[in-house]
Order: structure tokens, then C-alpha cells, then sequence
């Protein structure tokens, strides 16, 4: 019989790149993009942290990474070895001025990391919640620092929602400001990656809130949003439509059909947000978007050329076989010019249990042997079990 059901679906997963654990739960927010660490984990596992001034320029370091000379003035965190007046640390780029080093106890010495600061950057540093509070603690006290003026105070907290679990910014929504959350979303200077967050941020308080009032000017700024004239890559529209799953469950998901986007004549690259969406629903708002709900939804893209392999990737995570025929009936259309589309064709029929998939299989082979052997092969990948 070949692998375990589960594990051919695994599998298929694994190598079209899931956007959420195996467990099922998503380990950090899916609209942020790539986040660097926090400044607040970067501290508590450094052995020292301290204060120090720019002593020198950038200098390719031994390890070929930027590397700059600080003059060290005072440890905040640790004990500086004794004799210690200046390190090398690695930079992301030139630091003028004052910086905060970190410095890690590998074996052989401190090896040193440095950032920009300033009285406000050092204040934030040394006053944030430890890493070892629970998430959702932590996250109350970096909600106010949202848009900071200082910006790497603002870059910081968004990070800290950024890598933290949806249950704990969940739980953490009284923190954000409902004003505040529905002016950044309008704002068209705030950075498009925030923007998505704060979308989802929106709908979160949206859904909680008991104020009528707040509850409208949230889903009246979402859906400001949401219509408003796209640009080229319109960034942050998948955490916007994020917000109003959020917010209006089964009934938010009618809003983002009305949208046009289940259409075949719509942007891909509004479609990519929309699965993205909609995968972070499967995985995190069962209990107000049934998954059944959302697996429909994802079967409507099948028609659409620019996702539909994505969408056949994404029904067979939901295990969602009742779109089987017109999964089956890719591989003559779409998959005919389309080897990622043939790829995950074969990946879902090999991996749905029902008889009928076998049959689909069958069919397939009799007709195309080769490309089906070459898209089964491609499925399963390399990291095949044993």
C-alpha cells in the first residue's frame, strides 16, 4: 500500500513550503514578513550587555561579517572581565555615536554583536519585560510602543508580535489601541508589512470588543482598506483580510468573496495574499471559521492559474477530498503546460484515501505514465520516509 496516508500528505507539504507547524498551530505571526530577533531576547541570553561608544569605522571582520571597534563604558547586564575597555562586534551596519553591545561566552572569550542606541533605545532595552514571562504579558508591554517616534523602538516591538504565537497576541488585544489600530491601517506611510499586522490586530479587538462604536470604526477602516486601488505588490492585504476573518467569521469570508478575488480574471498576487489568509483561518480560527467553510473557499481558486497548484497543496493539508474530481481534472487543463500543477495533482491523489483517487490514478497513468511517474516523484522529493 505504499506510505501511510498521513505521511504522503506530510510530505506534499514539506516541499510546496506550509506557512504553519505540522501541529497545526502557527509559532508567529504569517503577514509580518522576515523579523529579526528582539532586542529583549538578544539580551536575556547574552552573558553581558553593555553600554559603548563608536571607536572606529566598518572593517570586513574575521569572519567576514561587518565588524566595528567600540570603546566599552559600563556593563547594564553581566559582569565585564576585568581589563576590558574596548571589543569588535559584529554590526548590521555603521554605528556613529553611541551603541549596546552584546556579548555571548561561547568558550575562548566574548564574542560581541553591537546595535545603535540611544538614551531612549537603552531605556527600552533595559526596561523590557523579561523573556521568560508569559508571551501575552510581555506583548501588553510592547503594544504602547507600537509606532514609537524613536524607530527602532517602533521596529523592535513589532518584531516582539512578530515571532510571538497567534493564542498569545490573541490574548494580548485589550493592549492595542482601537484608535490607533484603525489610523495606521488608512495610513499610507506606515510601513506595508506593519499595515497587515495591524489588520489583523484590528479584527482581533473587533471581534472582542463589546463598543458597537469601536467595534464599526475597526471594520470600517479594514474595509477602507481592502477597496482601496491596488499597487503592484500590496503588501499587507493578506493580514488585512486576516483581520476581517477575524472579526466576522463565516460572514467575514462572504465580505472577501464579494471582493472579486475567488475570480480566475483577478491579480495573482491578490490571490497569494488570499491563501494566506485563508491557510492562517484553517489553522487558527476554527472556532469561529469552520475549516470545512475555509476548504471550500480554497477549492474555489482552483480555476484560478496563477494559485491553483498552491490551492491543491493546501486542500490536501485541510485533507479536503471532496473537490476531488476537480482536482483530478487539473491535470488535463492547467497541468497541462503546468509542472507544478501536475506535482501537486499527484501529490493530492496519492495521498487521498478514497477509492475513487485510485481510480483518478489509474485513468492518469493509462494516458500519461511518464509525466505522472516524473509529478509523483516530484511530491514525494527527497524527503520521502523511509
Amino acid at each position: 500500500m505504499g506510505r501511510p496516508v498521513a505521511g504522503r500528505v506530510v510530505l506534499l507539504l514539506v516541499a510546496c513550503g506550509p506557512l504553519v507547524t505540522s501541529s497545526g498551530a502557527a509559532t508567529a505571526c504569517p503577514f509580518c514578513g522576515v523579523v529579526g530577533e528582539p532586542l529583549a531576547a538578544r539580551r536575556d541570553v547574552a552573558d553581558v550587555v553593555a553600554v559603548a561608544e563608536a571607536a572606529a569605522g566598518v572593517v570586513p571582520g574575521a569572519d567576514g561579517f561587518p565588524a566595528q571597534s567600540f570603546r566599552v563604558a559600563q556593563a547594564i547586564r553581566g559582569t565585564l572581565p576585568a581589563g576590558v575597555a574596548a571589543a569588535t562586534a559584529r554590526v548590521e551596519g555603521p554605528v556613529a555615536g553611541t551603541a549596546l553591545l552584546f556579548g555571548t561566552d561561547r568558550g575562548g572569550g566574548l564574542t560581541w554583536t553591537a546595535v545603535a542606541a540611544n538614551e531612549a533605545v537603552l531605556g527600552y532595552v533595559t526596561r523590557a519585560p523579561a523573556t521568560t514571562l508569559p508571551a501575552a504579558e510581555r506583548l501588553r508591554w510592547f503594544a504602547s510602543r507600537l509606532e514609537h517616534p524613536e524607530p527602532a523602538i517602533a521596529a523592535d516591538a513589532f518584531t516582539e508580535f512578530g515571532v510571538a504565537p497567534f493564542g498569545a497576541v490573541r490574548a494580548a488585544a485589550d493592549a492595542f489601541d482601537p484608535a490607533a489600530l484603525a489610523a495606521w491601517i488608512g495610513e499610507p506611510a506606515i510601513d506595508a508589512r506593519r499595515r497587515g499586522f495591524y489588520g489583523l490586530a484590528a479584527g482581533l479587538v473587533a471581534a472582542r470588543t463589546t463598543d458597537d462604536h469601536v467595534r464599526g470604526k475597526l471594520l470600517a477602516a479594514l474595509r477602507a482598506a481592502l477597496a482601496a486601488p491596488a499597487d503592484d505588490f500590496r503588501a499587507g492585504f493578506d493580514g488585512l483580510l486576516a483581520g476581517l476573518l477575524v472579526a466576522e467569521g463565516e460572514a467575514g469570508l462572504d465580505e472577501v468573496s464579494r471582493l472579486g478575488l475567488f475570480e480566475p480574471t483577478a491579480r495573482p498576487v491578490d490571490q497569494r495574499h488570499l491563501l494566506t489568509a485563508l491557510r492562517f483561518a484553517a489553522e487558527s480560527l476554527g472556532d469561529t471559521l469552520p475549516r470545512a467553510r475555509v476548504a471550500e473557499a480554497t477549492a474555489r481558486l482552483l480555476a484560478c492559474p496563477a494559485v491553483a497548484s498552491d490551492a491543491v497543496v493546501d486542500l490536501a493539508r485541510l485533507r479536503a477530498w471532496e473537490p476531488l474530481d476537480a482536482v483530478a481534472a487539473l491535470w488535463a487543463t492547467l497541468g497541462r503546460d503546468d509542472p507544478l500543477v501536475r506535482r501537486a495533482v499527484a501529490g493530492y491523489l496519492d495521498a487521498c484515501p478514497l477509492a475513487a483517487a485510485r481510480g483518478h490514478l489509474d485513468r492518469i497513468r493509462a494516458a500519461d505514465p511518464a509525466r505522472l511517474d516524473a509529478a509523483l516523484e516530484a511530491a514525494r522529493g527527497p524527503l520521502a520516509l523511509p
